[in-house]
């Protein structure tokens, strides 16, 4: 009995094993048992033992679990979707392709991000070489406006020796000059000029004109020569050249001509003549400069028209040296729009500006220097001329013999 009961156990462990742990097959160096005579013992074991009934309860438990995984399978989706394997392997899948995708993505971000910082800097690069590099409006005007002051400077001159040259002619009492047969011819010559062009009330009520004209007496006004730093037109520039005449020699002295030249007393007036046409051609000149410089000989610039239109001067096209020196210098003080230029203007502009501005202030220090040596000029021939009427010799010196060579 005990025999049988260890066959039926060890029987039990085979068929369990076989089962539940797929027990390795058999080799060629193993046993060999008989499988037809080890099946009717193991089932005859099994009969009078009751394994059958184990075996019947394990099926049955096998089943049930095979049930509950065909259900869970149903559950989540078997027949619509696939099996867990196939749903795990696709989820897995997506997942690496999100992954993926997101890498993607950043690096497209990143390229972008690269893309769009090189294009800004690039931009910031071109700002700072236009800026740096690229003359503002404001420098520009402001060279314009050097340009035109400079041309009208070199037209002032040519005016201004254009009419000292004919007041020296007129101070020489030259041929065809007044003056030039006595100095009486050039007393009427003055009257009649000023009957003609500046007869005042008194000039009319004593019928030397016919009535008194808008003109009246400007030959004798300042405003004559220094008015609103333009002459108005060439009747204005004439009287300024009249007001200048009346100023510093009205009536030349009659010239010498002749026997008067001859002789040793017209020798000797010549002479004085000579130099007092010196001291008056440079007065004169002085004076004849300042007309050129009021006389209007450029075109003005928009911004310097629209300077004079913001300081409430009279709107013109046309200016002078004068006044185009003026809204030079004067438009960065007190300009409202080269100030609101300023407010926006980057640091280069501002370096150049300042330099235009050094430079303009150089300009008017060399203007000033060569005005500067006119006014020297006069105050030596002032000191020569008081010099010169001061001296008196001492004791009156008798007149040397000459001794004759002759035979």
């Amino acid at each position: 009995m005990r025999r049988l009961t260890l066959a039926a156990s060890t029987a039990i462990g085979i068929v369990i094993g076989g089962a539940l742990f797929s027990a390795v097959p058999a080799f060629a160096d193993l046993p060999v048992i008989d499988p037809t005579s080890i099946a009717q013992e193991i089932k005859s074991v099994a009969q009078e033992t009751g394994i059958l009934n184990v075996l019947t309860a394990m099926q049955a438990v096998q089943s049930t679990i095979n049930d509950g995984i065909t259900a869970f399978n149903r559950a989540i989706g078997l027949n619509t979707y696939g099996d867990t394997n196939t749903l795990l392997r696709l989820g897995f899948t997506q997942n690496a392709n999100y992954a993926k995708a997101q890498i993607g993505a950043q690096q497209q971000i990143t390229d972008a991000s690269n893309t769009a910082m090189a294009r800004f800097q690039r931009d910031v690069r071109n700002a700072s070489i236009r800026d740096q590099q690229t003359a503002s409006p404001t420098a520009c005007t402001a060279i314009d406006g050097g340009v035109s002051t400079q041309a009208a400077a070199i037209q002032a001159f040519q005016v201004g020796a254009t009419i000292a040259d004919i007041h020296d002619k007129r101070g020489e009492a030259g041929p065809g000059m007044p003056s030039h047969f006595g100095q009486g011819e050039g007393i009427a010559s003055m009257a009649a000029e000023h009957l003609n062009l500046y007869c005042n009330a008194d000039d009319a009520a004593a019928n030397l004109c016919a009535a008194a004209l808008p003109t009246a007496d400007y030959d004798q006004k300042s405003l004559s020569l220094f008015g609103s730093g333009t002459y108005a037109d060439q009747t204005a520039v004439n009287t300024a050249k009249d007001y200048a005449i009346n100023l510093i020699e009205p009536v030349a002295p009659a010239a010498l001509r002749g026997d008067q030249l001859n002789s040793v007393s017209g020798q000797d007036a010549a002479v004085r003549r000579r130099s007092y046409n010196a001291r008056m051609s440079l007065a004169q000149t002085f004076v004849d400069n300042a007309i050129g410089m009021q006389t209007p000989s450029v075109p003005l610039t928009a911004l310097q028209q629209q300077y004079l239109q913001e300081q409430g001067l009279p709107a013109q096209t046309n200016g002078s040296w004068y006044q185009v020196l003026q809204i030079e210098a004067q438009r960065r003080f007190n300009s409202i729009s080269w100030n609101a230029d300023l407010q926006s203007m980057p640091p280069a502009s501002v370096e150049r500006e300042i330099a235009l501005e050094a430079a303009e202030t150089n300009y008017l220090l060399f203007e000033i220097f060569k005005t500067n040596l006119q006014h020297a000029t006069m105050t030596a021939a002032q000191l020569a001329e008081q010099t010169n009427h001061d001296f008196m010799p001492t004791a009156r010196i008798p007149t040397p013999s000459v001794a004759s060579n002759a035979p």
